[in-house]
């Protein structure tokens, strides 16, 4: 408190830390080995942080007492200054954290973080890096209500009945409890744990969406894949790259329109090097406010194979730009097996995977994505939703799951699986129960229609996705269906819930003008 009378020059950590990566910084953690730590010692560290947090009155008149100045201004301090629960942005700031850290020191072995809160079985907890706890945590083999919950990793000895109740209340499911729910469990049952489990996360009763335009600034890509319509290879007199003033009409009637933000995406074109996105983005925020949501983890790959350059590096730079999140498209299936006989020229399960802790670590925000009905079977599926929980657990930097079928019309992937409404909300369901840390479902209304998506919205979704102003791929595959603001609200309404805009960071927005 008094460091600024002593010194001609002070810098706040925290400060730096935030103006360095926009995250906050985590200056503690209670934190110990998973072997080392029982529920005792656990509940009583929660007992410390409620008796100091009731008792901050008492610890700042003794301060004052010991080093003098007001005992207001202490507490003042404790109860405004420091936040004592880890939220998504603080999680977010430990990974970043943790990466420069492992960059800095040269380390291969990249430090995870775990919490005690009934995410994992013992055996699966004893090989965490770096297991923490925070007073909002709960410790390891209980869920919020206390209950012990080891018998969750023998599904098959368990009713179907159960599994969902706990899945429901919150309670993480096994890869092997997944594929028999998805094999056994009823399509309407499958419903209702998932909206309860959307109602225990959203009591609000709010459906978020938001106003945007999906720019696809090229169409010349080098990938081929089967199952795609819009690409052309570099040698087509079909193939574009947009100009800058065909992107600023398109951008000034977004704004026009009340967009905040675009997602801008495009084909793997090897005549734009990473210069070309720098000047862009930098176009952008100069001269229109909004948001970019761009370059999926396929497009930023491929930017930092033309370059030389690692993926980090290439996403520092993009950032320094402007760019302000990273869409989760590309991951069709995260599993390799499948992605190969459908695109055998993008990237791996694991590049793709790298891109976004990357851009977790630097402090960005992420989208994740499925698209099913490529012939994969359910272990591929659980195998994509593990992936993408486990990175999460690791990082918080995913603010919504997204999946949809494929749309297989005119392409030269023929269609040979289910892609149903049934098979649609079944997936969409199971995928609420089992990502159980991620905040946010978003229905799939552009593939699935309208009528679908409301009856997603009573399977776990709690956010109706994009007014879209444009959009050219999956249009390019038979998908027809378009919606307004005004549109989207109507659906939302008939559907039990109040509309609501919002960002990208799923921050609500004013209805009026959502700025």
């Amino acid at each position: 408190f008094s460091v600024a009378e002593k010194y001609a020059h002070v810098h706040d950590l925290g400060g730096e830390w935030k103006r360095m990566t926009g995250l906050p910084f985590v200056y503690a953690l209670w934190a110990g080995r998973p072997d080392a730590v029982d529920d005792n010692g656990v509940a009583i560290l929660r007992q410390s942080l409620a008796a100091g947090l009731s008792h901050r009155g008492d610890i700042a008149r003794a301060w004052a007492e010991a080093h003098g100045g007001v005992p207001a201004t202490y507490e003042r301090y404790l109860t405004d200054n420091i936040r004592y629960r880890l939220g998504s942005d603080e999680l977010s700031g430990v990974g970043a954290f943790f990466e420069r850290l492992r960059l800095e020191e040269n380390v291969a072995r990249k430090t995870r973080v775990r919490f005690f809160d009934g995410a994992y079985v013992k055996e699966r907890a004893l090989h965490v890096t770096m297991p923490a706890i925070s007073g909002d945590q709960l410790v390891q083999g209980q869920n919020a209500r206390g209950d012990n919950l080891d018998s969750h990793a023998r599904p098959a000895s368990r009713s179907l009945d159960a599994l969902l109740s706990d899945a429901a209340a919150g309670v993480r499911l096994s890869p092997e409890a997944f594929i028999r729910l998805y094999a056994e469990a009823t399509t309407l049952d499958i419903g209702a744990a998932a909206d309860a489990r959307r109602q225990a996360l959203h009591p609000d009763g709010n459906v978020t969406y938001i106003i945007d335009r999906n720019v696809n600034y090229t169409n010349v890509c080098v990938t081929r894949c089967k199952f795609c319509n819009f690409y052309r290879p570099p040698t087509s007199k079909e193939g574009y790259t947009l100009s800058r003033e065909v992107l600023a009409q398109k951008f000034q009637e977004t704004v026009d329109l009340g967009g905040v933000q675009i997602l801008l995406q495009g084909g793997l074109n090897p005549d734009l090097p990473l210069t070309w996105y720098e000047d862009l983005f930098r176009w952008m925020k100069a001269n229109f406010p909004l948001a970019i949501h761009g370059l999926s983890p396929e497009e930023i790959r491929y930017i930092s194979e033309i370059e030389h350059m690692s993926i980090r590096a290439v996403i520092e730079r993009l950032v320094a730009s402007g760019l302000d999140s990273i869409p989760g498209g590309g991951a069709e299936i995260l599993d390799d097996e499948i992605r190969h006989s459908i695109s055998p020229l993008k990237c791996t399960t694991d590049t793709w995977m790298e891109v976004m802790r990357e851009g977790h670590a630097l402090g960005l925000r992420t989208t994740a994505t499925m698209v099913f009905g490529f012939g994969e079977t359910p272990a591929h599926i659980v195998n994509h939703l593990e992936r993408l929980r486990a990175l999460q657990d690791q990082t918080s930097g995913f603010t919504a799951f997204i999946c949809w079928p494929f749309q297989a019309e005119g392409t030269r992937l023929k269609l040979r699986d289910d892609t149903t409404a049934i098979r649609y909300l079944r997936l969409f369901g199971l995928s609420r129960l089992y990502l159980d840390n991620f905040p946010s479902l978003q229905v799939s209304w552009p593939t699935m229609g309208p009528e679908v998506g409301q009856v997603a919205l009573r399977f776990g979704g709690n956010d109706f996705g994009s007014a879209m102003i444009e959009e050219n791929v999956v249009s390019q595959a038979g998908a027809i269906f378009k919606l307004g603001a005004p549109d989207i609200e109507r659906y939302v309404r008939g559907a039990g819930f109040v509309p609501r805009r919002r960002n990208m960071r799923y921050e609500l927005l004013p209805s009026a003008r959502a700025a």
